[in-house]
């Protein structure tokens, strides 16, 4: 929500005369912008309380202040003066959850206080976002949540720092407005003070601003995301080149490649930003590979939702867990999140489990359906009778993809890169034979192969050979062979329901 609308919502709530307003945030430095602002839109003096300096009126030009009104340095006798005055005006009290809890009469000053504002034009401001007011304030108080910081208010951040160490340092900024507006995006989830400091450390680091510093950012809300444990931060170091084949899937990315990497060109050309795809198909043959391959290519971080870390014995708690875990997501934004084994997560949902399967899927799914934020959703499912049919209803993914076994010319690339992947040479050997040797197996299974002749080498004191992998294929039941039956019916029904990425 842009902050001028934040300025009129909270303007109309001091019109309407609410004398006592909460502002849902912990970013003090965010409110008294948004005061300023509110301030200067209505006319009214903006004052400041500290148990420093008292109460004393801002500027609305800079953050110093006129001096303090004398003897108000005691919040009780702050709100007294305030009585005392009925002085038309916006009063912000910041952390005064604390004094409240340490002097339960100063509850009873604050509620005077933002009587006597009633009837003048002005209210008294708290704010914190884990604050809980006494049963006498919350029912005359207006509550409301400060929305995240704007793209436009952390380019405001962002522009105030280099003007500010540029007129004290030689400061290189070596940025394109597309990196720009990248490096703008993946601050997206932090507080404008976390930005800021941020951003200072990495360009104090080396006197430069440029696109290696993104990686910055991205640590940062690492250390976020990891703190809270439902989300899983995954480093994504594969590529599309180490995928072989799934050549639509690449093709169909590749486009959405531009409006993920270039978002305020893609905005004026009437494009958003991409939804996500599910990947069903046999298991071991990439689906989760593109999952990380998709967030390196698009230079996005990855999360990994495992729904086990969702699920708490006490009623409610699971629902809690998912809101904190879809929330986390949008703000680390734009981002990959990853859902592995879709099926798993949302399959009961009947009576054994009391019914939260389903009441976080109904949750899950009008979440992907209204989220405004940049979260591409790549979810896998290796069993499409175990997944809910509301899934695969459209709108839900941009698409729905296939993914089959490797045929004879993919299987020579998946030896090929495996091989290189553990240091052989892939001329060395024969790929050829050894493609024609493994129809019907996974790309999991020839990294398996690959991996148990390495295993019997090193034993052995010897060099890897075509010999070696051709015993070990010849040990290899594949799933293709074990389970037969229902990867022919998996064949069957994506047929004509869904698009193959092979």
């Amino acid at each position: 929500m842009p902050q001028k609308d934040t300025a009129h919502d909270l303007a109309l709530l001091v019109r309407s005369r609410y004398g006592l307003i909460h502002l849902d945030t912990d970013e003090e430095e965010r409110v008294l912008r948004l005061l300023r602002e509110v301030s200067d839109r209505l006319a009214l003096p903006l004052f400041t309380w500290t148990p420093v300096k008292g109460l004393y009126r801002m500027r609305l030009v800079s953050r110093r202040s006129e001096g303090g009104i004398f003897d108000t340095k005691d919040a009780k006798k702050a709100c007294k003066h305030i009585i005392a005055a009925s002085f038309p005006g916006l009063y912000f009290f910041p952390a005064i959850q604390t004094y409240m809890e340490r002097d339960p009469v100063l509850v009873a000053h604050l509620k005077a206080a933002a009587v006597a504002l009633e009837e003048a034009v002005g209210c008294v401001v708290i704010a914190g976002s884990k604050l809980h007011l006494p049963a006498q304030l919350e029912q005359m108080a207006a509550s409301m949540v400060l929305p995240a910081p704007s793209e436009k208010e952390y380019r405001m951040v962002l522009a105030q720092l280099i003007k500010d160490l540029s007129g004290r340092r030689y400061l290189e900024v070596n940025l394109s407005k597309e990196e720009t507006t990248t490096l703008v995006k993946h601050l997206s989830g932090l507080s404008l003070q976390d930005a800021e400091k941020i951003l200072t450390k990495a360009i104090i680091e080396d006197g430069r601003l440029e696109a290696d510093d993104i990686r910055h950012v991205i640590k940062a809300k690492k250390a976020v995301i990891e703190k809270e444990g439902l989300l899983e931060y995954y480093p994504a170091d594969e590529t599309m080149k180490e995928i072989a084949d799934l050549v639509t899937l690449k093709a169909w990315l590749a486009k959405r490649k531009e409006v993920v990497t270039h978002p305020d060109r893609a905005g004026d050309f009437g494009l958003t930003f991409p939804r996500g795809v599910l990947l069903l198909g046999v298991p071991g043959c990439g689906k989760s590979l593109s999952a990380k391959a998709v967030a390196s290519e698009w230079q996005l971080p990855l999360l990994k939702l495992d729904p086990s870390n969702l699920y708490e014995k006490y009623i409610g708690e699971s629902e809690k867990n998912f809101k904190k875990a879809m929330k986390a997501a949008e703000r680390m934004a734009p981002v990959v999140l990853w859902i592995d084994e879709l099926e798993k997560a949302f399959a009961s949902g009947g009576s054994e489990d009391g019914g939260v399967s389903q009441r976080i899927l109904g949750s899950f799914l009008s979440w992907m359906q209204d989220r405004r934020a940049d979260v591409f959703i790549v979810a896998t499912a290796n069993d499409i009778h175990r997944l809910p049919p509301e899934f695969l209803r459209k709108g839900r993914f941009d698409e729905i993809f296939f993914v089959d076994l490797p045929d004879s010319e993919t299987r020579r690339e998946i030896f090929r890169i495996h091989l290189a992947r553990r240091e052989q040479n892939p001329e060395s050997f024969d790929v050829e034979l050894l493609a024609n040797q493994t129809d019907g197996f996974s790309g999991s299974e020839i990294e398996g192969v690959v991996v148990s002749g390495l295993y019997t080498a090193f034993s052995d004191r010897c060099q890897l050979d075509t010999g070696m992998l051709a015993w070990e294929i010849r040990q290899t039941r594949p799933l293709s062979v074990t389970m037969a039956e229902r990867i022919s019916e998996l064949r069957d029904w994506a047929t004509g329901r869904t698009v193959r990425a092979n």
